[in-house]
């Protein structure tokens, strides 16, 4: 499990700080394990009725770039440190 500290990139508003993002996804192996984060190039996708988004994680999971959309709102840049 690892959590992410993020930002929104609005159009023209510049970067804004948003929740915490916490990510936890285990099948055969962790994906993520459970006590350490993504490793480079994995790209995480969800969709759901709280909102959707890609990231994909860089410097060994202790930063992630992207795109979000979340209810209400356009779609847009997403970005998080390692909390």
């Amino acid at each position: 499990m690892a959590t992410y500290n993020t930002e929104i990139h609005t159009g023209g508003g510049g970067w804004q700080q948003d929740r915490p993002l916490t990510i936890s996804i285990a099948n055969r192996n962790g994906v993520v394990p459970e006590d350490g984060r993504p490793s480079t190039g994995t790209t995480v996708t969800w969709s759901g009725d709280e909102g959707n988004g890609s990231v994909t994680f860089f410097d060994g999971g202790s930063r992630f770039e992207g795109t979000a959309r979340f209810p209400g709102e356009g779609p847009v840049e997403y970005r998080g440190r390692i909390a």
